[in-house]
């Protein structure tokens, strides 16, 4: 029996990078001259994974979230990480914008990878392992198409593919 090879699918965001980039978001707001009195602030819940933005308008929220997303982008974390909620009108006139980083791989997202590599009609197997997919072949060169192929497809978050033995 030929000895079988697998990689698994996750979706991971680094949590440091994140803080990281918060909290630069959040010295560039106390010290930019157009958001510096307007009143914006950020707010970022390690054990939620939520990342909280307040502000007086909806165009100031968005700026923030600009500021937020390019520091982001600079420390290498994937802009779909993020999953950003519709404005919420809070106390007053400020708005509230929350984003929520996205931690795994949900199950009707492994469905739709698991059903993208049966549709390659490759000899490779896919099974859903909580959060993450599990994808083996007896083929070093099957699974290699098979992320060439997945990282072409857009699943709305990001995809890393580790353990690949």
């Amino acid at each position: 029996m030929a000895k079988e090879s697998s990689f698994d699918v996750v979706s991971t965001v680094d949590i440091q990078e994140v803080d990281n980039a918060f909290r630069q978001t959040e010295r560039e707001l106390s010290q930019r001259y157009d958001l510096k009195g307007s009143g914006a602030q950020i707010a970022f819940a390690k054990g939620d994974s939520t990342v909280t933005i307040s502000a007086p308008s909806e165009f100031v929220a968005q700026q923030v979230v600009d500021v937020f997303n390019t520091r982001l982008t600079r420390r290498k974390v994937d802009l779909k990480s993020v999953r950003w909620d519709n404005p919420v009108a809070a106390a007053g006139s400020s708005v509230r914008l929350v984003g929520h980083l996205v931690q795994g791989i949900d199950q009707d997202t492994a469905k739709k990878i698991s059903k993208d590599i049966r549709d390659l009609k490759l000899k490779a197997k896919a099974t859903i392992e909580g959060d993450k997919l599990r994808v083996s072949s007896a083929s070093k060169d099957v699974l290699q198409s098979i992320i060439a192929s997945l990282r072409e497809k857009d699943y709305g978050q990001p995809l890393q593919f580790v353990n690949y033995r």
